[in-house]
């Protein structure tokens, strides 16, 4: 793929989705996009599950519920991929950022984080995960088989975006960005 010159914070507007693998960045970044642009920031994780638990989800159809109300309102920033509504985001989004970072990436993040080495935004904030066999399990398979998903995504999608496909390239991004004053 060829780089073109870097798309700007503000010309992706103020509905933004960020998507990726997880523990790509996705939360972090909504977090410093939310405080750059002042824009309200919604963790997808959190409406999906139970309150205080990342084991137990929450009935789906009051999800959904949760979601569209979400993403009707004026500006948001919007982290999480669900793909069960997934178009309803898009058609609501003016911009997408996708997170492309490598498989080893992701888990060394999940590990670090459980490890209590990194802040987990998005998460619960009294809740520290431990390491379960299950999310290495899913960083590893269905995580890594989705990444292919969102590039053809990304790539078929019309909407104002951008692509950041390393920890060096997310850190320059948001460096820009606050440098620039007027993300």
């Amino acid at each position: 793929m060829m780089r073109s010159e870097p798309v700007s914070l503000s010309s992706l507007g103020p509905r933004i989705v960020v998507m990726g693998p997880s523990n790509s960045g996705k939360s972090t970044l909504c977090v410093f996009i939310g405080r750059t642009r002042s824009l309200p920031v919604v963790h997808l994780d959190l409406l999906r599950h139970e309150p205080g638990s990342f084991d137990r989800l929450r009935d789906l159809s009051a999800f959904h519920d949760d979601h569209g109300r979400a993403v009707r309102g004026l500006s948001w920033v919007m982290d999480g991929n669900y793909s069960s509504c997934l178009d309803e985001r898009l058609s609501r989004a003016t911009g997408l950022i996708l997170l492309d970072v490598p498989t080893l990436t992701s888990l060394w993040r999940y590990i670090g984080r459980c490890q209590g080495k990194r802040v987990r935004h998005g998460g619960w904030a009294t809740q520290r995960d431990p390491v379960r066999l299950s999310m290495l399990r899913h960083i590893i398979g269905p995580t890594r088989a989705n990444r292919k998903r969102y590039r053809v995504l990304f790539e078929q999608c019309s909407l104002p975006k951008i692509l950041l496909s390393t920890p060096q390239e997310l850190a320059a991004f948001c460096g820009r960005e606050a440098d620039s004053g007027s993300a």
